[in-house]
């Protein structure tokens, strides 16, 4: 079925659909509707039966399809086809974009999917329990931890654990909260090191000074666990982690030392020259072949910094990642921004409106989008950047902006 015609702005595009990626390109290119607009029931269920195609440029101009439609509309046809329909990736698909809604009704879909065999739909649910955190959850979440065994899902599961002990700091609540940090440390110190990595991650984000002790033991061994446990450290926030950096600094190994450096400035201890330690270090990896783990470690942690609203941090990656035409520079690079731009928007896109080379800066930006796994997290980015765009008024830098953003990230 050809892309509605309101889609794309322009029905002759259609014919570049033969060259594939190149139809998206083109149909993104055009001016975004003003407003979300009703379309047929017919068209809207044929939109969500082809968000399982194979083809790139079929699926991504179904969820453009589907993304446009006003909320009234598509969120019944979303949950219906969630629980319904015979197509397993349509119905994670389905799942993903029914988050943008911002519909009451999707936390039920949420809950149901957590039973689900689908490994996809139970990684979206938990991933969606992370960002909206209910005490509720405590009990099938910490079930669900001695069960989840699947690689791709357990961090998500991890991450809603985490994300729900924030919301626990109430007297009332104090015994669940006790079970999830107990929970969490525990973890953090068993299993697989991909595992046992993803607990660390979550500890520090969710700033669990609870496992303070625990993370602290970890730095302190050698080993491909050492740099994320330093870097929680400092993303906790808690001085008392410094004695255990510095001394990790004259310790560790050449590769752990960004991770070391940025955990410090997170402390707020001699910041500046931390970051300007990762920024020399991406610069000298850049020039010299054959220093990639070190040029991945310090864009990593310049990536850390712009999460935390380190500015400076972000425009070095920008700095670098533009003129780079080594994809081994680039995709760190990419990734680390595409992770700040997912974790903390409200940076990036006044960075992106003000930059002299938008157009490439938003290009490296979508690099790191293409490498990343977290399907809801780019779909609030989606939601965020849409909205935006609809509430800003005609002929702004920011409507401008959005406009740039939903072609270069073809949604």
């Amino acid at each position: 079925m050809a892309v509605p015609d309101r889609a794309l702005g322009l029905v002759g595009v259609i014919v570049l659909c033969v060259l594939g990626r190149l139809c998206v390109l083109a149909a993104a290119a055009v001016q975004e509707p003003p407003a979300p607009q009703a379309v047929p029931a017919a068209e809207l269920q044929a939109a969500i039966n082809k968000l399982g195609d194979l083809e790139y440029p079929t699926r991504t101009n179904a969820a453009r399809t589907v993304r446009r439609v006003p909320a009234a509309q598509a969120v019944p046809a979303l949950l219906q086809a969630v629980a319904e329909h015979t197509d397993g990736y349509v119905r994670y698909r389905a799942l993903v974009l029914l988050t943008g809604f911002n519909d009451p009704r999707t936390k039920d879909a949420m809950r149901e999917s957590l039973a689900s065999p689908n490994d996809r739909l139970r990684t979206v649910a938990y991933s969606f329990f992370e960002h909206n955190p209910d005490r509720a959850m405590v009990a099938p979440l910490l079930a669900a931890l001695n069960k989840e065994q699947a690689e791709f899902v357990r961090p998500a599961l991890v991450r809603a654990l985490a994300g729900v002990g924030r919301v626990l700091s109430d007297p009332a609540s104090r015994g669940d909260a006790v079970r999830v940090e107990q929970a969490l440390v525990h973890d953090a110190g068993r299993g697989e090191d991909f595992f046992r990595s993803a607990v660390i991650e979550a500890l520090g984000d969710y700033k669990a000074i609870y496992a303070l002790d625990a993370l602290t033991a970890i730095a302190k061994l050698d080993g491909p666990l050492q740099d994320d446990a330093a870097l929680a450290l400092g993303k906790i926030g808690d001085k008392r982690a410094l004695e255990t950096l510095a001394g990790l600094q004259r310790t560790a190994p050449r590769a752990a030392q960004p991770s070391i450096a940025a955990a410090i400035c997170l402390l707020d201890v001699n910041c500046s020259s931390h970051e300007n330690f990762l920024i020399e270090t991406l610069k000298f990896a850049d020039t010299n072949p054959g220093f990639q783990e070190l040029l991945r470690a310090a864009a990593s942690g310049l990536g850390a910094l712009g999460v935390a609203a380190h500015a400076d941090a972000v425009q070095a990656l920008f700095d670098i990642g533009i003129p780079a035409r080594d994809d081994a520079t680039r995709a760190p690079v990419a990734l680390a921004l595409g992770a700040v731009a997912l974790r903390n928007t409200a940076l990036v896109m006044p960075m992106l409106e003000k930059h002299p080379n938008r157009d490439q800066a938003i290009a490296l930006v979508a690099e790191g989008f293409d490498m990343l796994e977290e399907d809801l997290d780019k779909e609030r980015f989606f939601a965020f950047a849409r909205r935006t765009f609809w509430d800003a008024p005609e002929g702004s830098p920011t409507r401008a902006l959005m406009q740039t953003l939903i072609g270069k990230l073809e949604f």
